[in-house]
């Protein structure tokens, strides 16, 4: 089970040191804190701090109980489960009783005012100034009635919304009116172009404010957007963390780094250091690769972005993975489905090669049920996944059976890994890449749908796989709205449609279990 594993391991970690269970939480809250300000402190009026500290109970009564009976005495599996359920249903209580209520146009109109009537947010020396009453006649103008027949313009705080008929195709309704806005206005207005509650497609016209901060900004500011310096610095720390974490997988031992002259004598005994490498490489390339995918797709697309950023980690795997951010808006579906499925394929292909080479050099090892768990390196079940049993037998052979676990070699170990990120990414819902591409292909309120549905099944998953359960409350807490690209109607090409059921059915083969009926086949 994961979560006795997670637990287990951070025991271990307050034996060790009781610090670093400290600096964990206070990590770990930090991230919690960042996760909910970004995500859902614009839809509901609930506070930040609130919900927040509802998300951190369950980390802070597993605290208090290694501080009032020690690291011998294990806190029971049902509180932590009770705990997460409770401020689970608590959390989603507190963020719907709070929720905004949501408008086509995801724009906030304040309650004295009637929509009916034009709006117009009085802010002193504006950087970008909103559409007057008397320039209506120049915005109409930028409408033909041949490709899209204006019928209502409404004027909102930060948007100007006119909704109409389209008369052609989306496409080329959107490439013209943009057109048209920016030969009126300039570069005053960003064209958004999206799908109503009654299937219409209406135009959204928001202040461009990143190009009227452009303009006051000194092109040298502009240019550190990348900051090389800062991604190479954290690329250094996180091959440092992963090293110790890997000479621990590969069964070497490291003096506490905490005890005085310690890390002196790491540093005088490379041999040990160099146990750990396999796995530190391994991993970083899988999410190097997997973070450079949606870099070079996203550039391709001139969006401008961030270089990948490692988040280093001393313990656990070593690192929290890495991310990109993007500073521009997605111009299209074409282009959001595009830099999202990059990642999850490009880290996916890199993946192969690594695990089928590090379960070669895998131990076979007897099939011991109290032993063998999701996530134990030391004893595997390779069941546990359609994908990792296949390859498990590509690798080995007639050496596995059905009476074989792994014990896995460390580069198999960056491999599984890499196997969970990829699926972790993958799953339909939100901001997540999987939320991403079915957001591409289906649009935004089927997307919605699509990712209620996918974490209800989650959750029923683990209840007889308890290995997701993790999983399944993390996915609860990301909220289900993703952000619209620009033109965000027009829909993909049927290659894409292909490229994105075979993410999804990649999705299914690396998180569902081996049926029996091929593992009898394949006897294992």
């Amino acid at each position: 089970m994961v979560l006795k594993l997670l637990v287990g391991r951070f025991v271990k970690i307050t034996e060790d040191n009781m610090a670093f269970w400290f600096l964990f939480i206070l990590l770990l809250g930090l991230a919690t804190y960042l996760m909910v300000q970004h995500s859902v402190a614009h839809i509901t009026r609930t506070p930040v701090w609130l919900l927040w500290l509802v998300l951190m109970t369950p980390a802070f009564l597993l605290s208090g109980w290694t501080l009032i009976y020690g690291t011998k005495q294990p806190p029971p599996p049902a509180l932590i489960v009770s705990s997460l359920f409770v401020c689970t249903v608590l959390y989603w209580i507190l963020f719907l009783g709070g929720r905004r209520v949501p408008r086509d146009t995801q724009t906030e109109v304040p309650a004295q005012a009637s929509e009916s009537q034009p709006i117009i947010q009085p802010t002193p020396e504006p950087l970008v100034r909103p559409i007057e009453p008397t320039e209506e006649t120049q915005l109409r103008n930028c409408f033909p009635w041949s490709v899209y027949y204006v019928q209502n313009i409404e004027y909102r705080p930060q948007a100007v919304i006119c909704r109409g008929q389209l008369r052609t195709k989306a496409s080329n309704a959107y490439q013209q009116i943009k057109t048209n806005i920016e030969a009126q206005f300039g570069d005053r207005f960003v064209l958004i172009f999206q799908e109503g509650l009654n299937d219409k497609p209406f135009f959204v016209l928001v202040p461009n404010i990143q190009a009227a901060k452009d303009r006051n900004t000194p092109r040298r500011e502009q240019e550190r957007l990348t900051r090389p310096g800062l991604a190479l610095l954290l690329v250094v720390a996180t091959l440092i963390t992963t090293t110790l974490v890997g000479v621990e997988i590969a069964g070497a031992s490291l003096p506490p780094l905490w005890e005085i002259g310690s890390l002196f004598k790491v540093l005088s005994n490379p041999d040990v250091l160099f146990k750990g490498l396999p796995y530190a490489l391994g991993l970083m390339t899988i999410l190097g690769i997997h973070e450079l995918g949606h870099y070079l797709t996203a550039k391709f697309y001139k969006i401008r972005s961030t270089l990948p950023y490692f988040i280093p980690m001393p313990f656990f795997l070593g690192t929290f993975g890495a991310f990109i951010q993007m500073r521009s808006p997605i111009p299209n579906r074409k282009a959001l489905f595009d830099i999202s499925i990059a990642g999850p394929l490009a880290g996916f292909v890199v993946t192969l090669p690594l695990l089928i080479w590090g379960l070669a050099h895998s131990e076979v090892v007897p099939l011991i049920e109290e032993k063998t768990r999701f996530l134990n390196p030391d004893a595997l079940n390779p069941k546990y996944s359609i994908l990792l049993a296949l390859l498990s037998k590509l690798a080995l052979g007639s050496q596995l059976t059905a009476k074989s676990a792994l014990d896995l070699h460390p580069v198999a170990v960056a491999g599984f890994i890499g196997l969970i990120v990829t699926a972790l990414n993958l799953m339909p819902v939100g901001q997540l890449d999987g939320g991403h591409i079915v957001h591409a292909m289906f649009g935004q309120r089927v997307a919605i749908i699509i990712g209620q549905v996918a974490r209800l099944l989650l959750l029923l998953l683990s209840l007889i796989r308890e290995e997701f359960l993790m999983w399944a409350i993390i996915l609860l807490f990301m909220p289900l709205i993703d952000e619209p690209a620009l033109n965000d109607v027009t829909e993909l090409d049927n290659k894409r449609d292909i490229w994105g059921l075979l993410a999804m059915a990649l999705l299914i083969v690396i998180i569902l279990p081996l049926p029996q009926a091929i593992a009898n086949f394949w006897q294992i």
